[in-house]
């Protein structure tokens, strides 16, 4: 399923849920985000995630509004 999901590239080894969905855009704010986390609208491999700050690592699937993006840290 990972197969078709687009791959997201972010400069260090973590990002926070918050930013990932704005560098993905996903959504269009940081308030957006607050509010789309806060709503249980979001979901970090599977489970809905309701921590902006979550720290999302390599790998890490980001699903929101049936729209998704994997988390690629550098090499």
């Amino acid at each position: 399923m990972t197969a078709n999901i687009p791959a997201v590239q972010i400069r260090d080894e973590m990002i926070r849920l918050g930013q990932f969905l704005k560098l993905a855009n996903l959504i269009e704010s940081g308030a957006e985000a607050k509010e789309v986390i806060a709503e249980g609208l979001v979901s970090v491999n599977g489970e809905v995630e309701d921590r902006r700050g979550r720290q999302l690592r390599d790998g890490d699937v980001v699903e929101i509004g049936g729209m998704a993006a994997k988390v690629e840290a550098p090499a």
